[in-house]
């Protein structure tokens, strides 16, 4: 088949403190009867917002200033979101990925930079204005960094808050959004056809007014990736899961920075991709080491586990038992909170994407399945 760093808000306030001044001009605390000093009197008006920009998913800010420029990411879906005033907006970006923008909530064109600014918008109507800008394109398309964003006459204000609901996804090309713009399914893998806005995650998120973070890379596997051999396995997905930049093996994401209230972790098809696949305990011991890495990282979230939809018969009910083998063995250890949920095959009715990757109408039933899920686990 064929996703140090922290998302976050440039934020500064200022300390305020008083004294009064003796007639000589020193300044000295006023004392009580006893002697001891009084403390001045908290300052009631909290310190205003700062202008800063608002990243969403996993972004290296290390080099980053408030405004944003320096911040790297390369997982699908990550980007930014800020405020701005003026009428007009452009961004600059290194590294020949494509983005989806919003102003003010509504879709423009698809992006993809020159490497030079590129106006999003101009002749805005006067006033305050949002801007969103999230990856299309995977993970294995390379890194991203935002070199600047450019305001024309107005200025960058403080960012619109975070949403209180959080949701990470987790998994390989289906939730990364393979394909999903792909005409049918005889296409090859391009950067044009892949679309992450429109993948079951993003679509469920929105639906829930949360904020979702992707971690998906195409072809990876639990235990073997598209393609292997399971005497020949290498590099499968659970190491990237550590990682804010997933190429750097050195870019680790600090979990407690970003806290979900709910994991889904969708993978599987990929070991079960070819002639032979991993035997139960390696899948089992495999799977079940992740999902005791994601319990560590959040220990309040629900984490759902699921597989699909492209494995059908044989290889989607051995996926579908090993998984809830994991489930109830998570259960019995005393982790309540992990569960598993069952996504349908694709089908010919809904059409399918490149590769026969999941299609436009499959990913929004993929994301009614889930919002259906979340609600009825979190009362969203």
């Amino acid at each position: 088949m064929k996703r140090a760093a922290i998302w976050a808000t440039a934020c500064v306030g200022l300390l305020l403190s008083c004294g009064c001044s003796d007639e000589k001009g020193s300044s000295s605390p006023e004392l009580t009867a006893e002697g001891s000093a009084l403390q001045p009197p908290p300052d009631p008006s909290p310190a205003a917002p700062q202008p800063g920009v608002r990243f969403v998913g996993r972004v290296d800010t290390s080099s980053a200033g408030a405004d944003g420029a320096g911040a790297r990411f390369a997982w699908s879906g990550a980007g930014l979101v800020a405020r701005f005033s003026g009428t007009r907006v452009a961004v600059r970006l290194a590294g020949g990925q494509q983005f989806t923008a919003l102003i003010d909530g509504v879709l423009q064109p698809k992006l993809i930079p020159s490497g030079e600014l590129d106006v999003l918008a101009s002749e805005l109507a006067a006033g305050e204005h949002t801007l969103e800008l999230y990856r299309r394109t995977e993970a294995n398309q390379g890194e991203s960094e935002l070199l600047a964003i450019d305001y024309g006459d107005g200025a960058l204000l403080a960012p619109p808050p975070p949403a209180e609901r959080r949701i990470e996804l987790v998994g390989d090309s289906i939730t990364a959004g393979y394909g999903n713009e792909g005409a049918d399914m005889s296409c090859p893998f391009s950067p044009d056809t892949e679309n992450h806005y429109l993948t079951y995650g993003a679509l469920a998120a929105r639906q829930l007014n949360a904020e979702a973070s992707t971690v998906a890379w195409s072809g990876k596997g639990v235990v073997c990736n598209y393609g292997d051999e399971p005497s020949s396995c290498t590099d499968p997905f659970p190491p990237y899961y550590e990682r804010t930049l997933p190429a750097r093996a050195d870019s680790q994401w600090p979990f407690s920075t970003w806290q979900p209230q709910a994991v889904v972790v969708n993978l599987g098809t990929n070991d079960f991709s070819t002639a032979s696949d991993p035997t139960q305990a390696e899948f089992e011991a495999a799977l079940g080491a992740l999902l005791e890495r994601i319990r560590s990282g959040y220990p309040d979230a629900l984490i759902l586990a699921t597989v699909g939809p492209l494995l059908g018969g044989t290889d989607l009910t051995t996926a579908r038992s090993y998984i809830a083998n994991v489930v109830a063995a998570r259960n019995a250890a005393g982790d309540g909170r992990v569960k598993a949920f069952e996504l349908a095959p694709t089908n010919a009715a809904d059409g399918y994407g490149c590769d026969w990757h999941p299609s436009l109408r499959t990913h929004e039933k993929m994301a009614e399945t889930l919002v259906e899920v979340l609600r009825a686990e979190l009362g969203w």
